[in-house]
């Protein structure tokens, strides 16, 4: 993934977090937090821009308010942002097809994972909710022979639930846990954890547009890009895919958190295309961000790039930090910042469990 204008051929050191917060422009922010708190997220600050000051920040000439959440203590990756537009350039993809170009889902772990399909299968309201069975798959190919009784599976059980507000998918484990990878709330009410990864159905004809993730970000591609289809079962049952229908799929993260990744999916047959309605000031989930102690040098990593960027000035928190659209017509916001509280597992390790 590092590419021929990198000459030194390393990944420089960014000091780039895990993907910092989902941002969720809503038309109802009582509504969304209302939801979200059913998750344990809850309101750490909130804020206003003007409609001159959100264009400059942003790119879009609106009025906005801004409300960050976070869930339980974990301030490193996870967190989320909602948006009113007080005139929303349109109403984003709402209820979408599954690999629709535009489509954003962010994930999380949960304590219940059959709870929760039982939940959004039976909800009856004014929003859309799709919720796939959850389907069980070896991830880390640890199971050997046969299992039995005593020799319990050790899975990962995962579902997707596709909706007019928002896209999940929601995980649990069986027989394994990995620290610093999802912290389940038990305060909240449906005891899941904050944003754990995160996936992008982008257009284009190959994940080398995504090497300025490596080359001005920082991250670290998880493997070389590979097909997802319908032969797979764990990408056919959460991505509801039919016979000749798949993508291809690469993963970054970041060498600073285990946790935040990102995952990105190309549709290998056609599918629709609404990376319109998934533009700064649509509805829906438009922008993620990122934290790092080196702005400056990540901006100039990204000119070097000849990826266009906005000018360094503060956001609506007051943190220094820029807006740009990488290829592949992704949003990102970097946020100056030089500390956290949480501190981040920096190592994935993998510990058996008896459950």
């Amino acid at each position: 993934m590092i590419s021929e204008n990198n000459s030194t051929g390393e990944i420089p050191d960014t000091g780039i977090s895990g993907l910092y917060e989902v941002v969720l422009a809503t038309d109802d922010l009582a509504y969304a937090l209302k939801y979200f708190a059913e998750f344990g997220f809850r309101k750490i600050a909130e804020s206003s821009l003007t409609a001159d000051r959100a264009k400059s920040i942003y790119g879009y000439h609106s009025g906005m308010q801004s409300v960050r959440l976070q869930n339980g203590s974990v301030d490193s990756h996870g967190l989320l942002r909602l948006i009113r537009w007080e005139k929303p350039l349109n109403k984003g993809l709402q209820f979408s097809k599954p690999r629709t170009i535009g489509q954003r889902i962010s994930v999380m772990m949960t304590e219940d994972i059959f709870r929760l399909h039982d939940i959004y299968s039976q909800a009856q309201s004014d929003k859309i909710w799709k919720s796939t069975a959850p389907v069980s798959d070896d991830l880390f190919g640890i199971n050997d022979g046969e299992n039995d009784f005593f020799k319990r599976p050790i899975i990962v059980r995962e579902n997707a639930v596709y909706g007019s507000f928002f896209n999940h998918i929601f995980f649990q484990r069986y027989g394994y846990a990995i620290g610093g990878y999802g912290t389940l709330n038990q305060d909240s009410n449906l005891k899941t954890s904050e944003f754990t990864h995160h996936d992008f159905f982008i257009q284009g004809v190959s994940l080398d547009q995504m090497s300025y993730l490596s080359e001005a970000l920082g991250l670290i591609p998880e493997e070389d890009p590979v097909i997802d289809d319908y032969s797979k079962k764990g990408p056919r049952e959460v991505f509801l895919l039919t016979k000749g229908e798949g993508h291809w799929y690469q993963g970054f993260v970041s060498p600073n958190n285990i946790c935040g990744k990102l995952k990105f999916f190309i549709p290998t047959s056609p599918t629709e295309d609404k990376s319109e309605f998934q533009q700064i000031g649509s509805m829906g989930v438009t922008i993620h961000t990122f934290f790092t102690n080196k702005l400056q040098y990540v901006h100039e990593l990204l000119k070097n790039q000849n990826i266009s960027t906005e000018l360094l000035q503060n956001n609506e928190y007051g943190e220094q930090s820029f807006i740009f659209t990488g290829p592949g017509g992704c949003h990102w916001q970097i946020i100056e910042k030089q500390a956290v509280n949480h501190k981040p597992k920096t190592t994935l390790e993998l510990s058996y469990t008896k459950n």
